[in-house]
């Protein structure tokens, strides 16, 4: 159990820092997340103005992408492998018909888009990692380890993500390494006293926990 929970808190800072440097897939995340990603596309949907022939046909793509995605799941004549190669093979190229549909001055909003969220993650995180500091006493040699293994972590899961060869399960499990070596990475730089402040922050109710 104090491993798993070890594990937990690992990711839990980790990613987060991550998230303040670049904006990852989140296609894990739990319910509360999932529903704030929606609320947030919805937004950046909205600056592109799209007209309604184009919601029409995002429509219409959305549901031919989901009926295509469950009917593969329902397939029980091929393997594992098989499954997961096509249902890649359909996210890329519903990403590719759902680019098709934009002007150029859309895609070029999006990306505006993408770079001022990716502004606000990292003042946030660091805001963030000042609260880190201050709650578990970091030494200026510690913070300055800490951001440098958030960084490596962040540049090995860019890497994972922008790899093509890889299928949706494979970078999953990629993933999962990369939180191991974080884990061990963190033990090596914090004290005994520092990770039990962790715990015990991990331990306080939502509404009585101050964000670090």
């Amino acid at each position: 159990m104090k491993k798993i929970m070890l594990t937990g808190l690992v990711a839990a800072f980790s990613l987060a820092a991550v998230q303040a440097q670049e904006i990852p897939e989140r296609k894990h995340d739990g319910p509360r997340m999932h529903e704030k990603h929606r609320l947030h596309s919805k937004k950046e949907m909205e600056t592109l103005n799209l007209t309604e022939e184009q919601k029409a046909k995002f429509r219409a793509l959305n549901q031919e992408h989901q009926k295509q995605m469950e009917e593969l799941r329902k397939k029980d004549d091929i393997t594992v492998k098989e499954s997961r190669e096509r249902m890649e093979a359909l996210r890329q190229e519903h990403k590719t018909k759902i680019q098709s549909l934009l002007t150029s001055e859309q895609k070029a909003r999006m990306e505006e888009n993408r770079k001022a969220r990716t502004e606000k993650m990292q003042e946030y995180g660091k805001k963030r990692d000042a609260r880190m500091k201050e709650h578990l006493q970091l030494t200026d040699e510690q913070s300055m380890k800490m951001m440098e293994s958030r960084k490596a972590l962040s540049a090995k899961m860019k890497a994972i993500r922008e790899d093509k060869s890889l299928t949706d399960e494979q970078k999953k499990e990629k993933h999962k390494e990369l939180m191991k070596q974080q884990k061990e990475s963190l033990k090596s730089i914090l004290t005994e006293d520092q990770m039990k402040k962790m715990k015990e922050h991990k331990k306080k109710p939502r509404d009585k926990k101050e964000t670090i």
